[in-house]
C-alpha cells in the first residue's frame, strides 16, 4: 500500500472484451479506480476469471471495502450473484446490493412476479409467449441479461408471434427470453443513491426519442446503449427537468422507485426504469442493481445534475457499506 493512502480498495469485474456492453464494464472499472486513487485510496483492478479465484486472495490483503462491478461472469449474467455470495462468505464488505437482492432481480420474470405480488405496476408478461391477447404488442426480451442484449426494433411484435420469436431468440443468443407487454409511452430512468440520511432519488432522466417515424417503435435497444455511431444512440438522448415541469409525475416515479428499493432490499446505488403511458400512469420495466458507472453513463449524469462530481459519486458509493457497518456495530 502506498504511503499516505486511506486504505486498500480492489475494484472487481469479470468482463470480457467480446461485446460492447462487456467492454463498457472494463471502462467503468478503470474510471472507478481512477476516482478512488484521486480520493486517496490504494486501488487495484481485479479481473476475475470464471472460477472467481481472484477473490480468495482478498481477505489477506485487508481491503477496506470491495468495489463490486461484476454484472456478468464471462458474459453470463446468471453467474453474477456468485460474487457477492462469495464476498459474504469471506466476511468482506462490498459496494452495491447484497446477494439476496441480486437473486431477486437477476431474472426479469422473478422481478416482475415480486412487483406484481406487491401491487406495483409492471407490464403484463408471458414466459413462453402464450396466454396473451394475440393482437397486443409485446417486446421479446432476455430473461437474465440487463444490457439489452439482442434488443432492436424487431423485438416488438404482436403477441401472436411471440412464442416463435422466444424460441428463435433463445437459440440465437443462448439465453432464455420472454414476452412483455410493450408500453408505447415515455421512458424514464430513476437513479437512487444511498447516503447517511437514507436513499436519495437523483434527478430523473427522460429518454427523448428523436427522429423516430410515426410507425417506428420507441425503445432503447442494444445499439442505443452501446453503439455511439448508430442512429439509435444519437436519437435517444436524455433530458432532465421533469421534477419542475411535471411535479405530480415526478412524485409518483420517486415513490415507486423508493418502493422498489424497499421491496428488493437494495443498497448503495440502483436505477429503476419506467414507461409512462399517455394518461400519466407509470409502469416499472426493470430494477437495475448495478447500473453502468462510466462517467458518460446515465447514473453519473443524474449525479452531476444533483451537483455531485464523478469523484463525489464514487465516494458516496464507497461510504455506504461503512455506514451499514456503523449502524449495526
Amino acid at each position: 500500500m502506498a504511503p499516505g493512502t486511506k486504505g486498500f480498495i480492489p475494484v472487481l469485474h469479470a468482463a470480457t472484451t467480446e461485446r460492447p456492453d462487456e467492454i463498457d464494464t472494463i471502462l467503468a472499472a478503470e474510471a472507478v479506480a481512477g476516482a478512488l486513487e484521486a480520493l486517496g485510496y490504494a486501488v487495484e483492478m481485479v479481473a476475475l476469471s470464471p472460477d472467481l479465484g481472484g477473490i480468495e486472495a482478498l481477505p489477506g490483503r485487508r481491503p477496506l471495502v470491495v468495489f463490486n462491478l461484476v454484472d456478468a461472469v464471462n458474459g453470463d449474467g446468471r453467474l453474477a450473484p456468485m460474487v457477492p455470495a462469495r464476498l459474504d462468505a469471506l466476511g468482506l464488505p462490498y459496494t452495491g446490493c447484497g446477494t439476496s437482492a441480486w437473486l431477486d432481480t437477476l431474472s426479469k420474470i422473478s422481478t416482475k412476479l415480486k412487483l406484481a405480488h406487491a401491487g406495483l405496476p409492471t407490464p403484463a408478461w408471458s414466459e413462453d409467449g402464450t396466454g396473451l391477447d394475440p393482437d397486443m404488442q409485446v417486446i421479446v426480451k432476455p430473461v437474465w441479461e440487463h444490457g439489452s442484449l439482442g434488443i432492436d426494433a424487431t423485438s416488438v411484435m404482436r403477441a401472436a408471434h411471440a412464442k416463435q420469436a422466444i424460441a428463435a431468440r433463445t437459440a440465437r443468443w443462448n439465453t432464455e427470453h420472454f414476452a412483455e407487454g410493450y408500453i408505447d409511452g415515455r421512458e424514464f430512468n430513476v437513479s437512487l443513491l444511498e447516503g447517511q440520511g437514507g436513499v436519495r432519488v437523483l434527478p430523473m432522466a427522460e429518454i427523448v426519442f428523436e427522429g423516430f417515424g410515426a410507425r417506428e417503435v420507441r425503445i432503447v435497444g442494444y445499439d442505443a446503449k452501446w453503439s455511439p455511431e448508430s442512429a439509435a444512440f444519437t436519437g435517444t438522448p436524455r433530458r432532465f427537468g421533469v421534477e419542475q415541469a411535471e411535479p405530480a409525475l415526478a412524485a409518483a416515479l420517486a415513490d415507486y422507485a423508493r418502493a422498489c428499493w424497499s421491496l428488493f432490499g437494495l443498497r448503495g446505488y440502483a436505477r429503476v426504469d419506467f414507461r409512462v403511458v399517455s394518461d400519466g400512469k407509470p409502469y416499472i420495466l426493470e430494477v437495475n442493481m448495478n447500473p453502468c458507472l462510466t462517467p458518460d453513463a446515465g447514473f453519473a449524469a443524474a449525479a452531476h445534475e444533483a451537483g455531485l462530481s464523478y469523484r463525489d459519486m464514487i465516494s458516496a458509493i464507497v461510504e455506504a457499506p461503512f455506514a451499514k457497518l456503523r449502524a449495526t456495530a
